[in-house]
């Protein structure tokens, strides 16, 4: 039996990664794509310094590495950039109130914003987790609760970072996804 000729192996070229792309970006490019993610500015230094990463998930850990390190003035600043996610179009208006009511109340009592990360939770869903993260944080103690947001952060922005780093390119979303909450602005579903 006698096959036909074989074809040599066709490789494609290298086509270059939304990483490599960070890596090479200039400094103050890479700085403004990790305050999209962290709004902390040594955060987002920190990283834009210990470039190249070799791969995305050397970049993740290093990420979540410098978010502990967070200073309180750091969490401060990281803090007060978060906005409230977007309620779907189709939500009661007594959502939007129980969401306000609950905020107002959680940063009256802690003096910063309500983040929580919502991982694979539906956006149909994320009312129901924020009003329940709310409603049982706010019995936290203020180094307790600290404590709970800068782990919220540093999960938020992994999350975020690998959204974006794993996407097409550099280009940044309008908005944060799902997951932060404040009533500075709003941040679409993931």
């Amino acid at each position: 039996m006698t096959r036909g000729p074989t074809l040599p192996a066709h490789r494609l070229p290298y086509l270059p990664k939304p990483l490599d792309a960070f890596n090479a970006a200039p400094a103050d490019e890479a700085r403004a794509l990790l305050l999209h993610c962290l709004r902390s500015l040594r955060w987002s230094r920190r990283l834009t310094d210990h470039r190249p990463y070799p791969d995305l998930d050397s970049l993740l850990a290093a990420a979540d590495e410098a978010a502990y390190d967070l200073s309180p003035g750091d969490l401060a600043e990281a803090l007060a950039g978060e906005s409230l996610p977007d309620l779907p179009e189709d939500a009661y208006s007594a959502a939007h109130m129980a969401l306000s009511a609950a905020h107002a109340a959680y940063e009256a009592r802690f003096g910063h914003a309500f983040v929580i990360y919502l991982g694979d939770a539906h956006p149909n869903e994320a009312i129901d987790h924020i009003l329940e993260g709310i409603r049982s944080r706010l019995a936290n103690d203020p180094e307790e609760e600290r404590v709970l947001a800068a782990d919220e952060l540093r999960r938020l922005a992994g999350q975020r970072l690998g959204q974006l780093l794993r996407g097409a390119g550099l280009h940044l979303p309008a908005a944060p996804p799902w997951g932060a909450t404040n009533h500075n602005g709003a941040a679409p579903g993931k």
